[in-house]
Order: structure tokens, then C-alpha cells, then sequence
């Protein structure tokens, strides 16, 4: 197979692959990250502290993870069918897709928020402030640099996962690789696939590290927590003034 007729078959790969996991990572976003607040809130000592509600969240979060994605695809084949019309192509496997993402994205926004120091947020519910002020104002802001590298987590999971869809023809480089790298064994076309996958990966990993990186070094001056940050540092610097002045 000459480079020209690899092209022309990688690129309308590319982009299926790009938009199943595009809209399996805004499915995700969307209906992830509220079920990961919604474990730390409704938790033991949450601001909304409910176990019932907390358990059973869970118990779906972890059935939703310890499905293998191959067996997900499968299982789905009936709900898949009802949203797209198909059970093939890019679009039908967008379904299984965000299915299995939107638990492991819960998990990871459960782990980001339980970071932010519990402490400075009892201190802003004892000036008053309400739940959905401390989540938007407090408990997201703070939690960002670790939600952007979660979310950068996800999305490379679900290159891994789209490619996996290709062998039950949910398109994309996944299933170009497994028709031609394997069933037709073009191997040269199969590794251009797997380093045009790699470069994807490094290319997206490298954008949400920096990303994490640039919001985490920002300053307080956008959260509330900050003004107990700075609070609690005046001591400290006033302490230091008066031993340099001796």
C-alpha cells in the first residue's frame, strides 16, 4: 500500500476518531462531573450529607467501571440502537463510549475535589455561604488543575477505548487498523496507525499537563480560599520582618 492510498484512508479515520471522542468527553463532562460532586457532597460529614444517596451513586459508579469496555458494547447493542439508528459506524459508538466514561470521569472529579482542604471550606459555610456558592465559588476553583488533568486522563482513555470500538465496526483508526493491519495484513499501514495514535496521545497529554500547570500557578486572588491563605501567612511574614530588623 503506497503512502497516497494510506492517507487517504487515515484521514477520514482520524477525524470519526476525533469526533466519537469528542462527544464522548462532553457526555462525560457533563453528566460525570456533577456525579462526582454529587459522591463528595452527599458523603459522610458532606455539605450535603446523605448516605443513601451517596451508596447508591457509588454502587453505579463501580458497576459502570468494572465492565470491560468489549462486554459494554455488547450489552448496550439495544440502547445504542435507540439513540443512533445503527449499531455501526463512529456515531453508534460514541453511545458505549460515553457510557463508559461518564463513571471513570465520576471517580476522578470525586478524588479532585476531596484534594481541596476541607478546613477552609468549614470556614466559609461559618461566614454564611451556601452549598451551591461554596461548590462554584470554592470547591470547582480550587479543584481545577486537578479536573483539567483528570479530564486530559479521560480523553486518552477513550482514544484507547475508540480504538477498541473498531473491532465491532465503530470506525475510526481502530478500525482501520484491525480491516487492514490485521484482517488484510498490511502490518507497515498497522504501525503508521498505532505512531499517529501515539503522537495524538503525547500532543493531547502535553496540552492538559500545561494547561494544569498554568491554572495552578495563577494565584489565589480568584478564590475565596485565598483570603485565608493570606490571612493565615501575615503572622508568619510579620514574624520574619521583625527578625530581619534586628
Amino acid at each position: 500500500m503506497t503512502w497516497d492510498q494510506m492517507q487517504e484512508l487515515m484521514w477520514p479515520a482520524t477525524w470519526e476518531t476525533f469526533g466519537m471522542v469528542g462527544i464522548a468527553g462532553l457526555a462525560s463532562l457533563l453528566i460525570g462531573l456533577p456525579i462526582g460532586l454529587l459522591l463528595v457532597l452527599t458523603d459522610k460529614g458532606g455539605l450535603l450529607q446523605n448516605l443513601a444517596v451517596s451508596r447508591v451513586l457509588g454502587a453505579v459508579v463501580n458497576v459502570g467501571r468494572s465492565i470491560p469496555f468489549v462486554i459494554l458494547i455488547v450489552a448496550v447493542i439495544p440502547l445504542t440502537r435507540a439513540i443512533a439508528g445503527t449499531t455501526l459506524g463512529w456515531q453508534a459508538a460514541s453511545v458505549p463510549l460515553a457510557i463508559g466514561a461518564v463513571p471513570f470521569f465520576a471517580r476522578l472529579v470525586e478524588t479532585s475535589v476531596r484534594e481541596v482542604d476541607g478546613g477552609l471550606v468549614e470556614a466559609l459555610k461559618s461566614m454564611g455561604a451556601g452549598t451551591g456558592s461554596i461548590v462554584r465559588k470554592t470547591l470547582l476553583p480550587e479543584a481545577l488543575p486537578a479536573l483539567v488533568a483528570s479530564a486530559t486522563t479521560t480523553v486518552i482513555a477513550l482514544i484507547g477505548y475508540s480504538a477498541m470500538a473498531g473491532a465491532v465496526g465503530g470506525g475510526g483508526l481502530g478500525d482501520l487498523a484491525i480491516r487492514y493491519g490485521y484482517q488484510r495484513f498490511e502490518t507497515t499501514f498497522m504501525w503508521v496507525i498505532v505512531a499517529e495514535l501515539v503522537v495524538i496521545v503525547t500532543v493531547i497529554q502535553l496540552l492538559g499537563d500545561l494547561a494544569a500547570r498554568r491554572l495552578s500557578h495563577r494565584g489565589d486572588y480568584r478564590s475565596p480560599l485565598g483570603f485565608f491563605r493570606s490571612a493565615s501567612a501575615e503572622p508568619k511574614d510579620t514574624e520574619e520582618d521583625l527578625l530581619s530588623s534586628h
